[in-house]
Formats: C-alpha cells, structure tokens, sequence
C-alpha cells in the first residue's frame, strides 16, 4: 500500500465521501421510503373504507331487494285474495240475479195461468150464457117470458124495500 499512490487517495475519498454522505443519504433514504409507506398506508387505509363502504352499500342494496321481494309477495298474495274475494262476490251476486230471474219468471208463468185461467173462465161463462138463451128462448114462450118479468119486478120490489 502506498501512500503517495493517487488511486489510494481517491479509495480513501470514496470511502470518507460514503462515510460522511450515509448518515444524511439513509435518512432521506428513509424518509421518502417512510413518506412512501405513509402514503402507501394512506392509500390502503382509503381502499379499506371504500371496501367497507361498498360492503355497507351492498348489503343495503341487498337488504332493500329483500325488502321489495316481500313487499311484491304481499302486494301479490293481496290481490289474489281481493280477486277471490271478487269472484265470490261476483258468484253470489250471479246466484241472486239468477233467482231473482227464475222468481220473476214463474211469477210471469203464474200470471199467464192467472190470465189464461181467467180467458177460458170468461169463455166458458160466454159460452154457458149464449146456450142458456138460446135454452130458455127455445123453452120459454111468450106467456112464461111475461110470467117471469112479473115475477121478477115483484122479487125486486120485495128485495129493494
């Protein structure tokens, strides 16, 4: 090893040059790489509550699908029940209408019965005036005719008083 040589000065240099620079290089070493993982942290730490947010959100979001989901069930079991209760209703009131049709026809039939009943009653009573006439204008003569008026403005005469 020689002194006087340059080369070993300039090892030296290096050497003192590292020596002297370590210190302050290692810590503004390790403050950008301390700066770095703050900021490295940070960003984990933002990606974590953004995590946890989006869970939250999700979750709501499920919680309120499930929701809706029950909401249509009920919606859905409602109106089967208010169109069966419809339909028995509309069955009932086809039953009443249905009766008040059949009692409304029999009380025509019982009407035309009534009417016809009534026509051949008037007939026959026609028909049994018509032949007593001709009866008593074929039985009856003149004599017995004026008998019987006198006779019936006495029977008339006694009834009125």
């Amino acid at each position: 090893m020689d002194f006087h040589d340059p080369t070993f000065w300039v090892a030296i240099a290096i050497v003192i040059f590292l020596v002297a620079t370590f210190k302050p290089l290692s810590k503004a070493t390790a403050a950008a790489l301390d700066g770095r993982v703050e900021r490295i942290r940070t960003q984990l730490d933002e990606a974590q509550s953004l995590r946890e947010e989006a869970q939250k959100t999700l979750a709501e979001y499920k919680r309120k699908q499930r929701d809706a989901e029950a909401e249509a069930t009920k919606m859905i079991q409602h109106a089967t029940e208010e169109a069966q209760r419809i339909r028995q209703q509309a069955e009932q009131d086809l039953e009443a209408s249905l009766a008040r049709r059949v009692a409304q026809a029999e009380e025509k039939i019982q009407q035309a019965e009534a009417t016809a009943l009534k026509e051949v009653r008037n007939q026959a009573v026609d028909v049994a005036m018509a032949a007593t006439a001709r009866l008593l204008a074929e039985a009856v003569d003149n004599t017995k005719d004026q008998a019987l008026v006198d006779q019936s403005i006495e029977d008339i005469s006694s009834k009125l008083n």
